[in-house]
């Protein structure tokens, strides 16, 4: 049986094995959707300067955009064994100085962390009861630049508005169970 793991698909690092998480303690984006949601960020032209990979689990959509050219991802996880393997796969990517670890709740996070970024990629549980709230929270802090691109990964059963305040939802698909839903300005684009 050939053994499955989490693998960086493009990019400098292309074909590097990540570690994955420990059963049942993430739910890791698949090749597919990693590679469609920098696809759709690629397409609309997004700058990979400064990223943001909340809710990051193992950190794969973070190191995927360390592969394709990132200068700096600071990746928040509030669970201590998953940020410890985001720390031991950034050290493996030899990454290690181009990221920063934070192991803390997203909605604190928000409030600590310094903007703008360029992309905000957000991946929270399917189930997590207040998802609308910390993705407003995130909207209207100061972590968002005027053309900073938010990337939602989320259970299709669980859709999100085409619109949240300024920000309107530029581009969407659906993978199965999964959607992406990536918000904008409205004057971006």
């Amino acid at each position: 049986m050939r053994k499955r793991g989490i693998r960086v698909i493009t990019g400098e690092l292309k074909g590097l094995r990540l570690r994955a998480p420990p059963k049942g303690r993430a739910r890791p984006t698949s090749d597919m959707v990693r590679g469609a949601i920098f696809s759709m960020l690629e397409a609309m032209g997004v700058s990979f300067g400064r990223m943001l990979d909340l809710y990051a689990g193992t950190g794969a959509l973070g190191i995927e955009a360390l592969s394709r050219g990132a200068a700096q991802v600071d990746f928040v996880e509030r669970d201590a064994r998953m940020s410890a393997v985001i720390r031991e796969n950034l050290k493996a990517a030899g990454f290690a100085d181009h990221a920063h670890v934070y192991n803390v709740e997203v909605a604190r996070a928000v409030a600590f962390l310094s903007g703008p970024y360029d992309v905000i990629l957000m991946d929270p549980p399917y189930a997590e009861a207040d998802r609308d709230a910390v993705i407003g929270r995130v909207l209207t802090s100061g972590l968002v630049g005027p053309g900073t691109a938010i990337v939602v990964e989320h259970a299709h059963r669980r859709p999100l508005p085409q619109t949240l305040g300024s920000f309107h939802a530029v581009r969407q698909r659906r993978y199965g169970d999964t959607a992406i839903t990536i918000y904008r300005k409205e004057d971006v684009e």
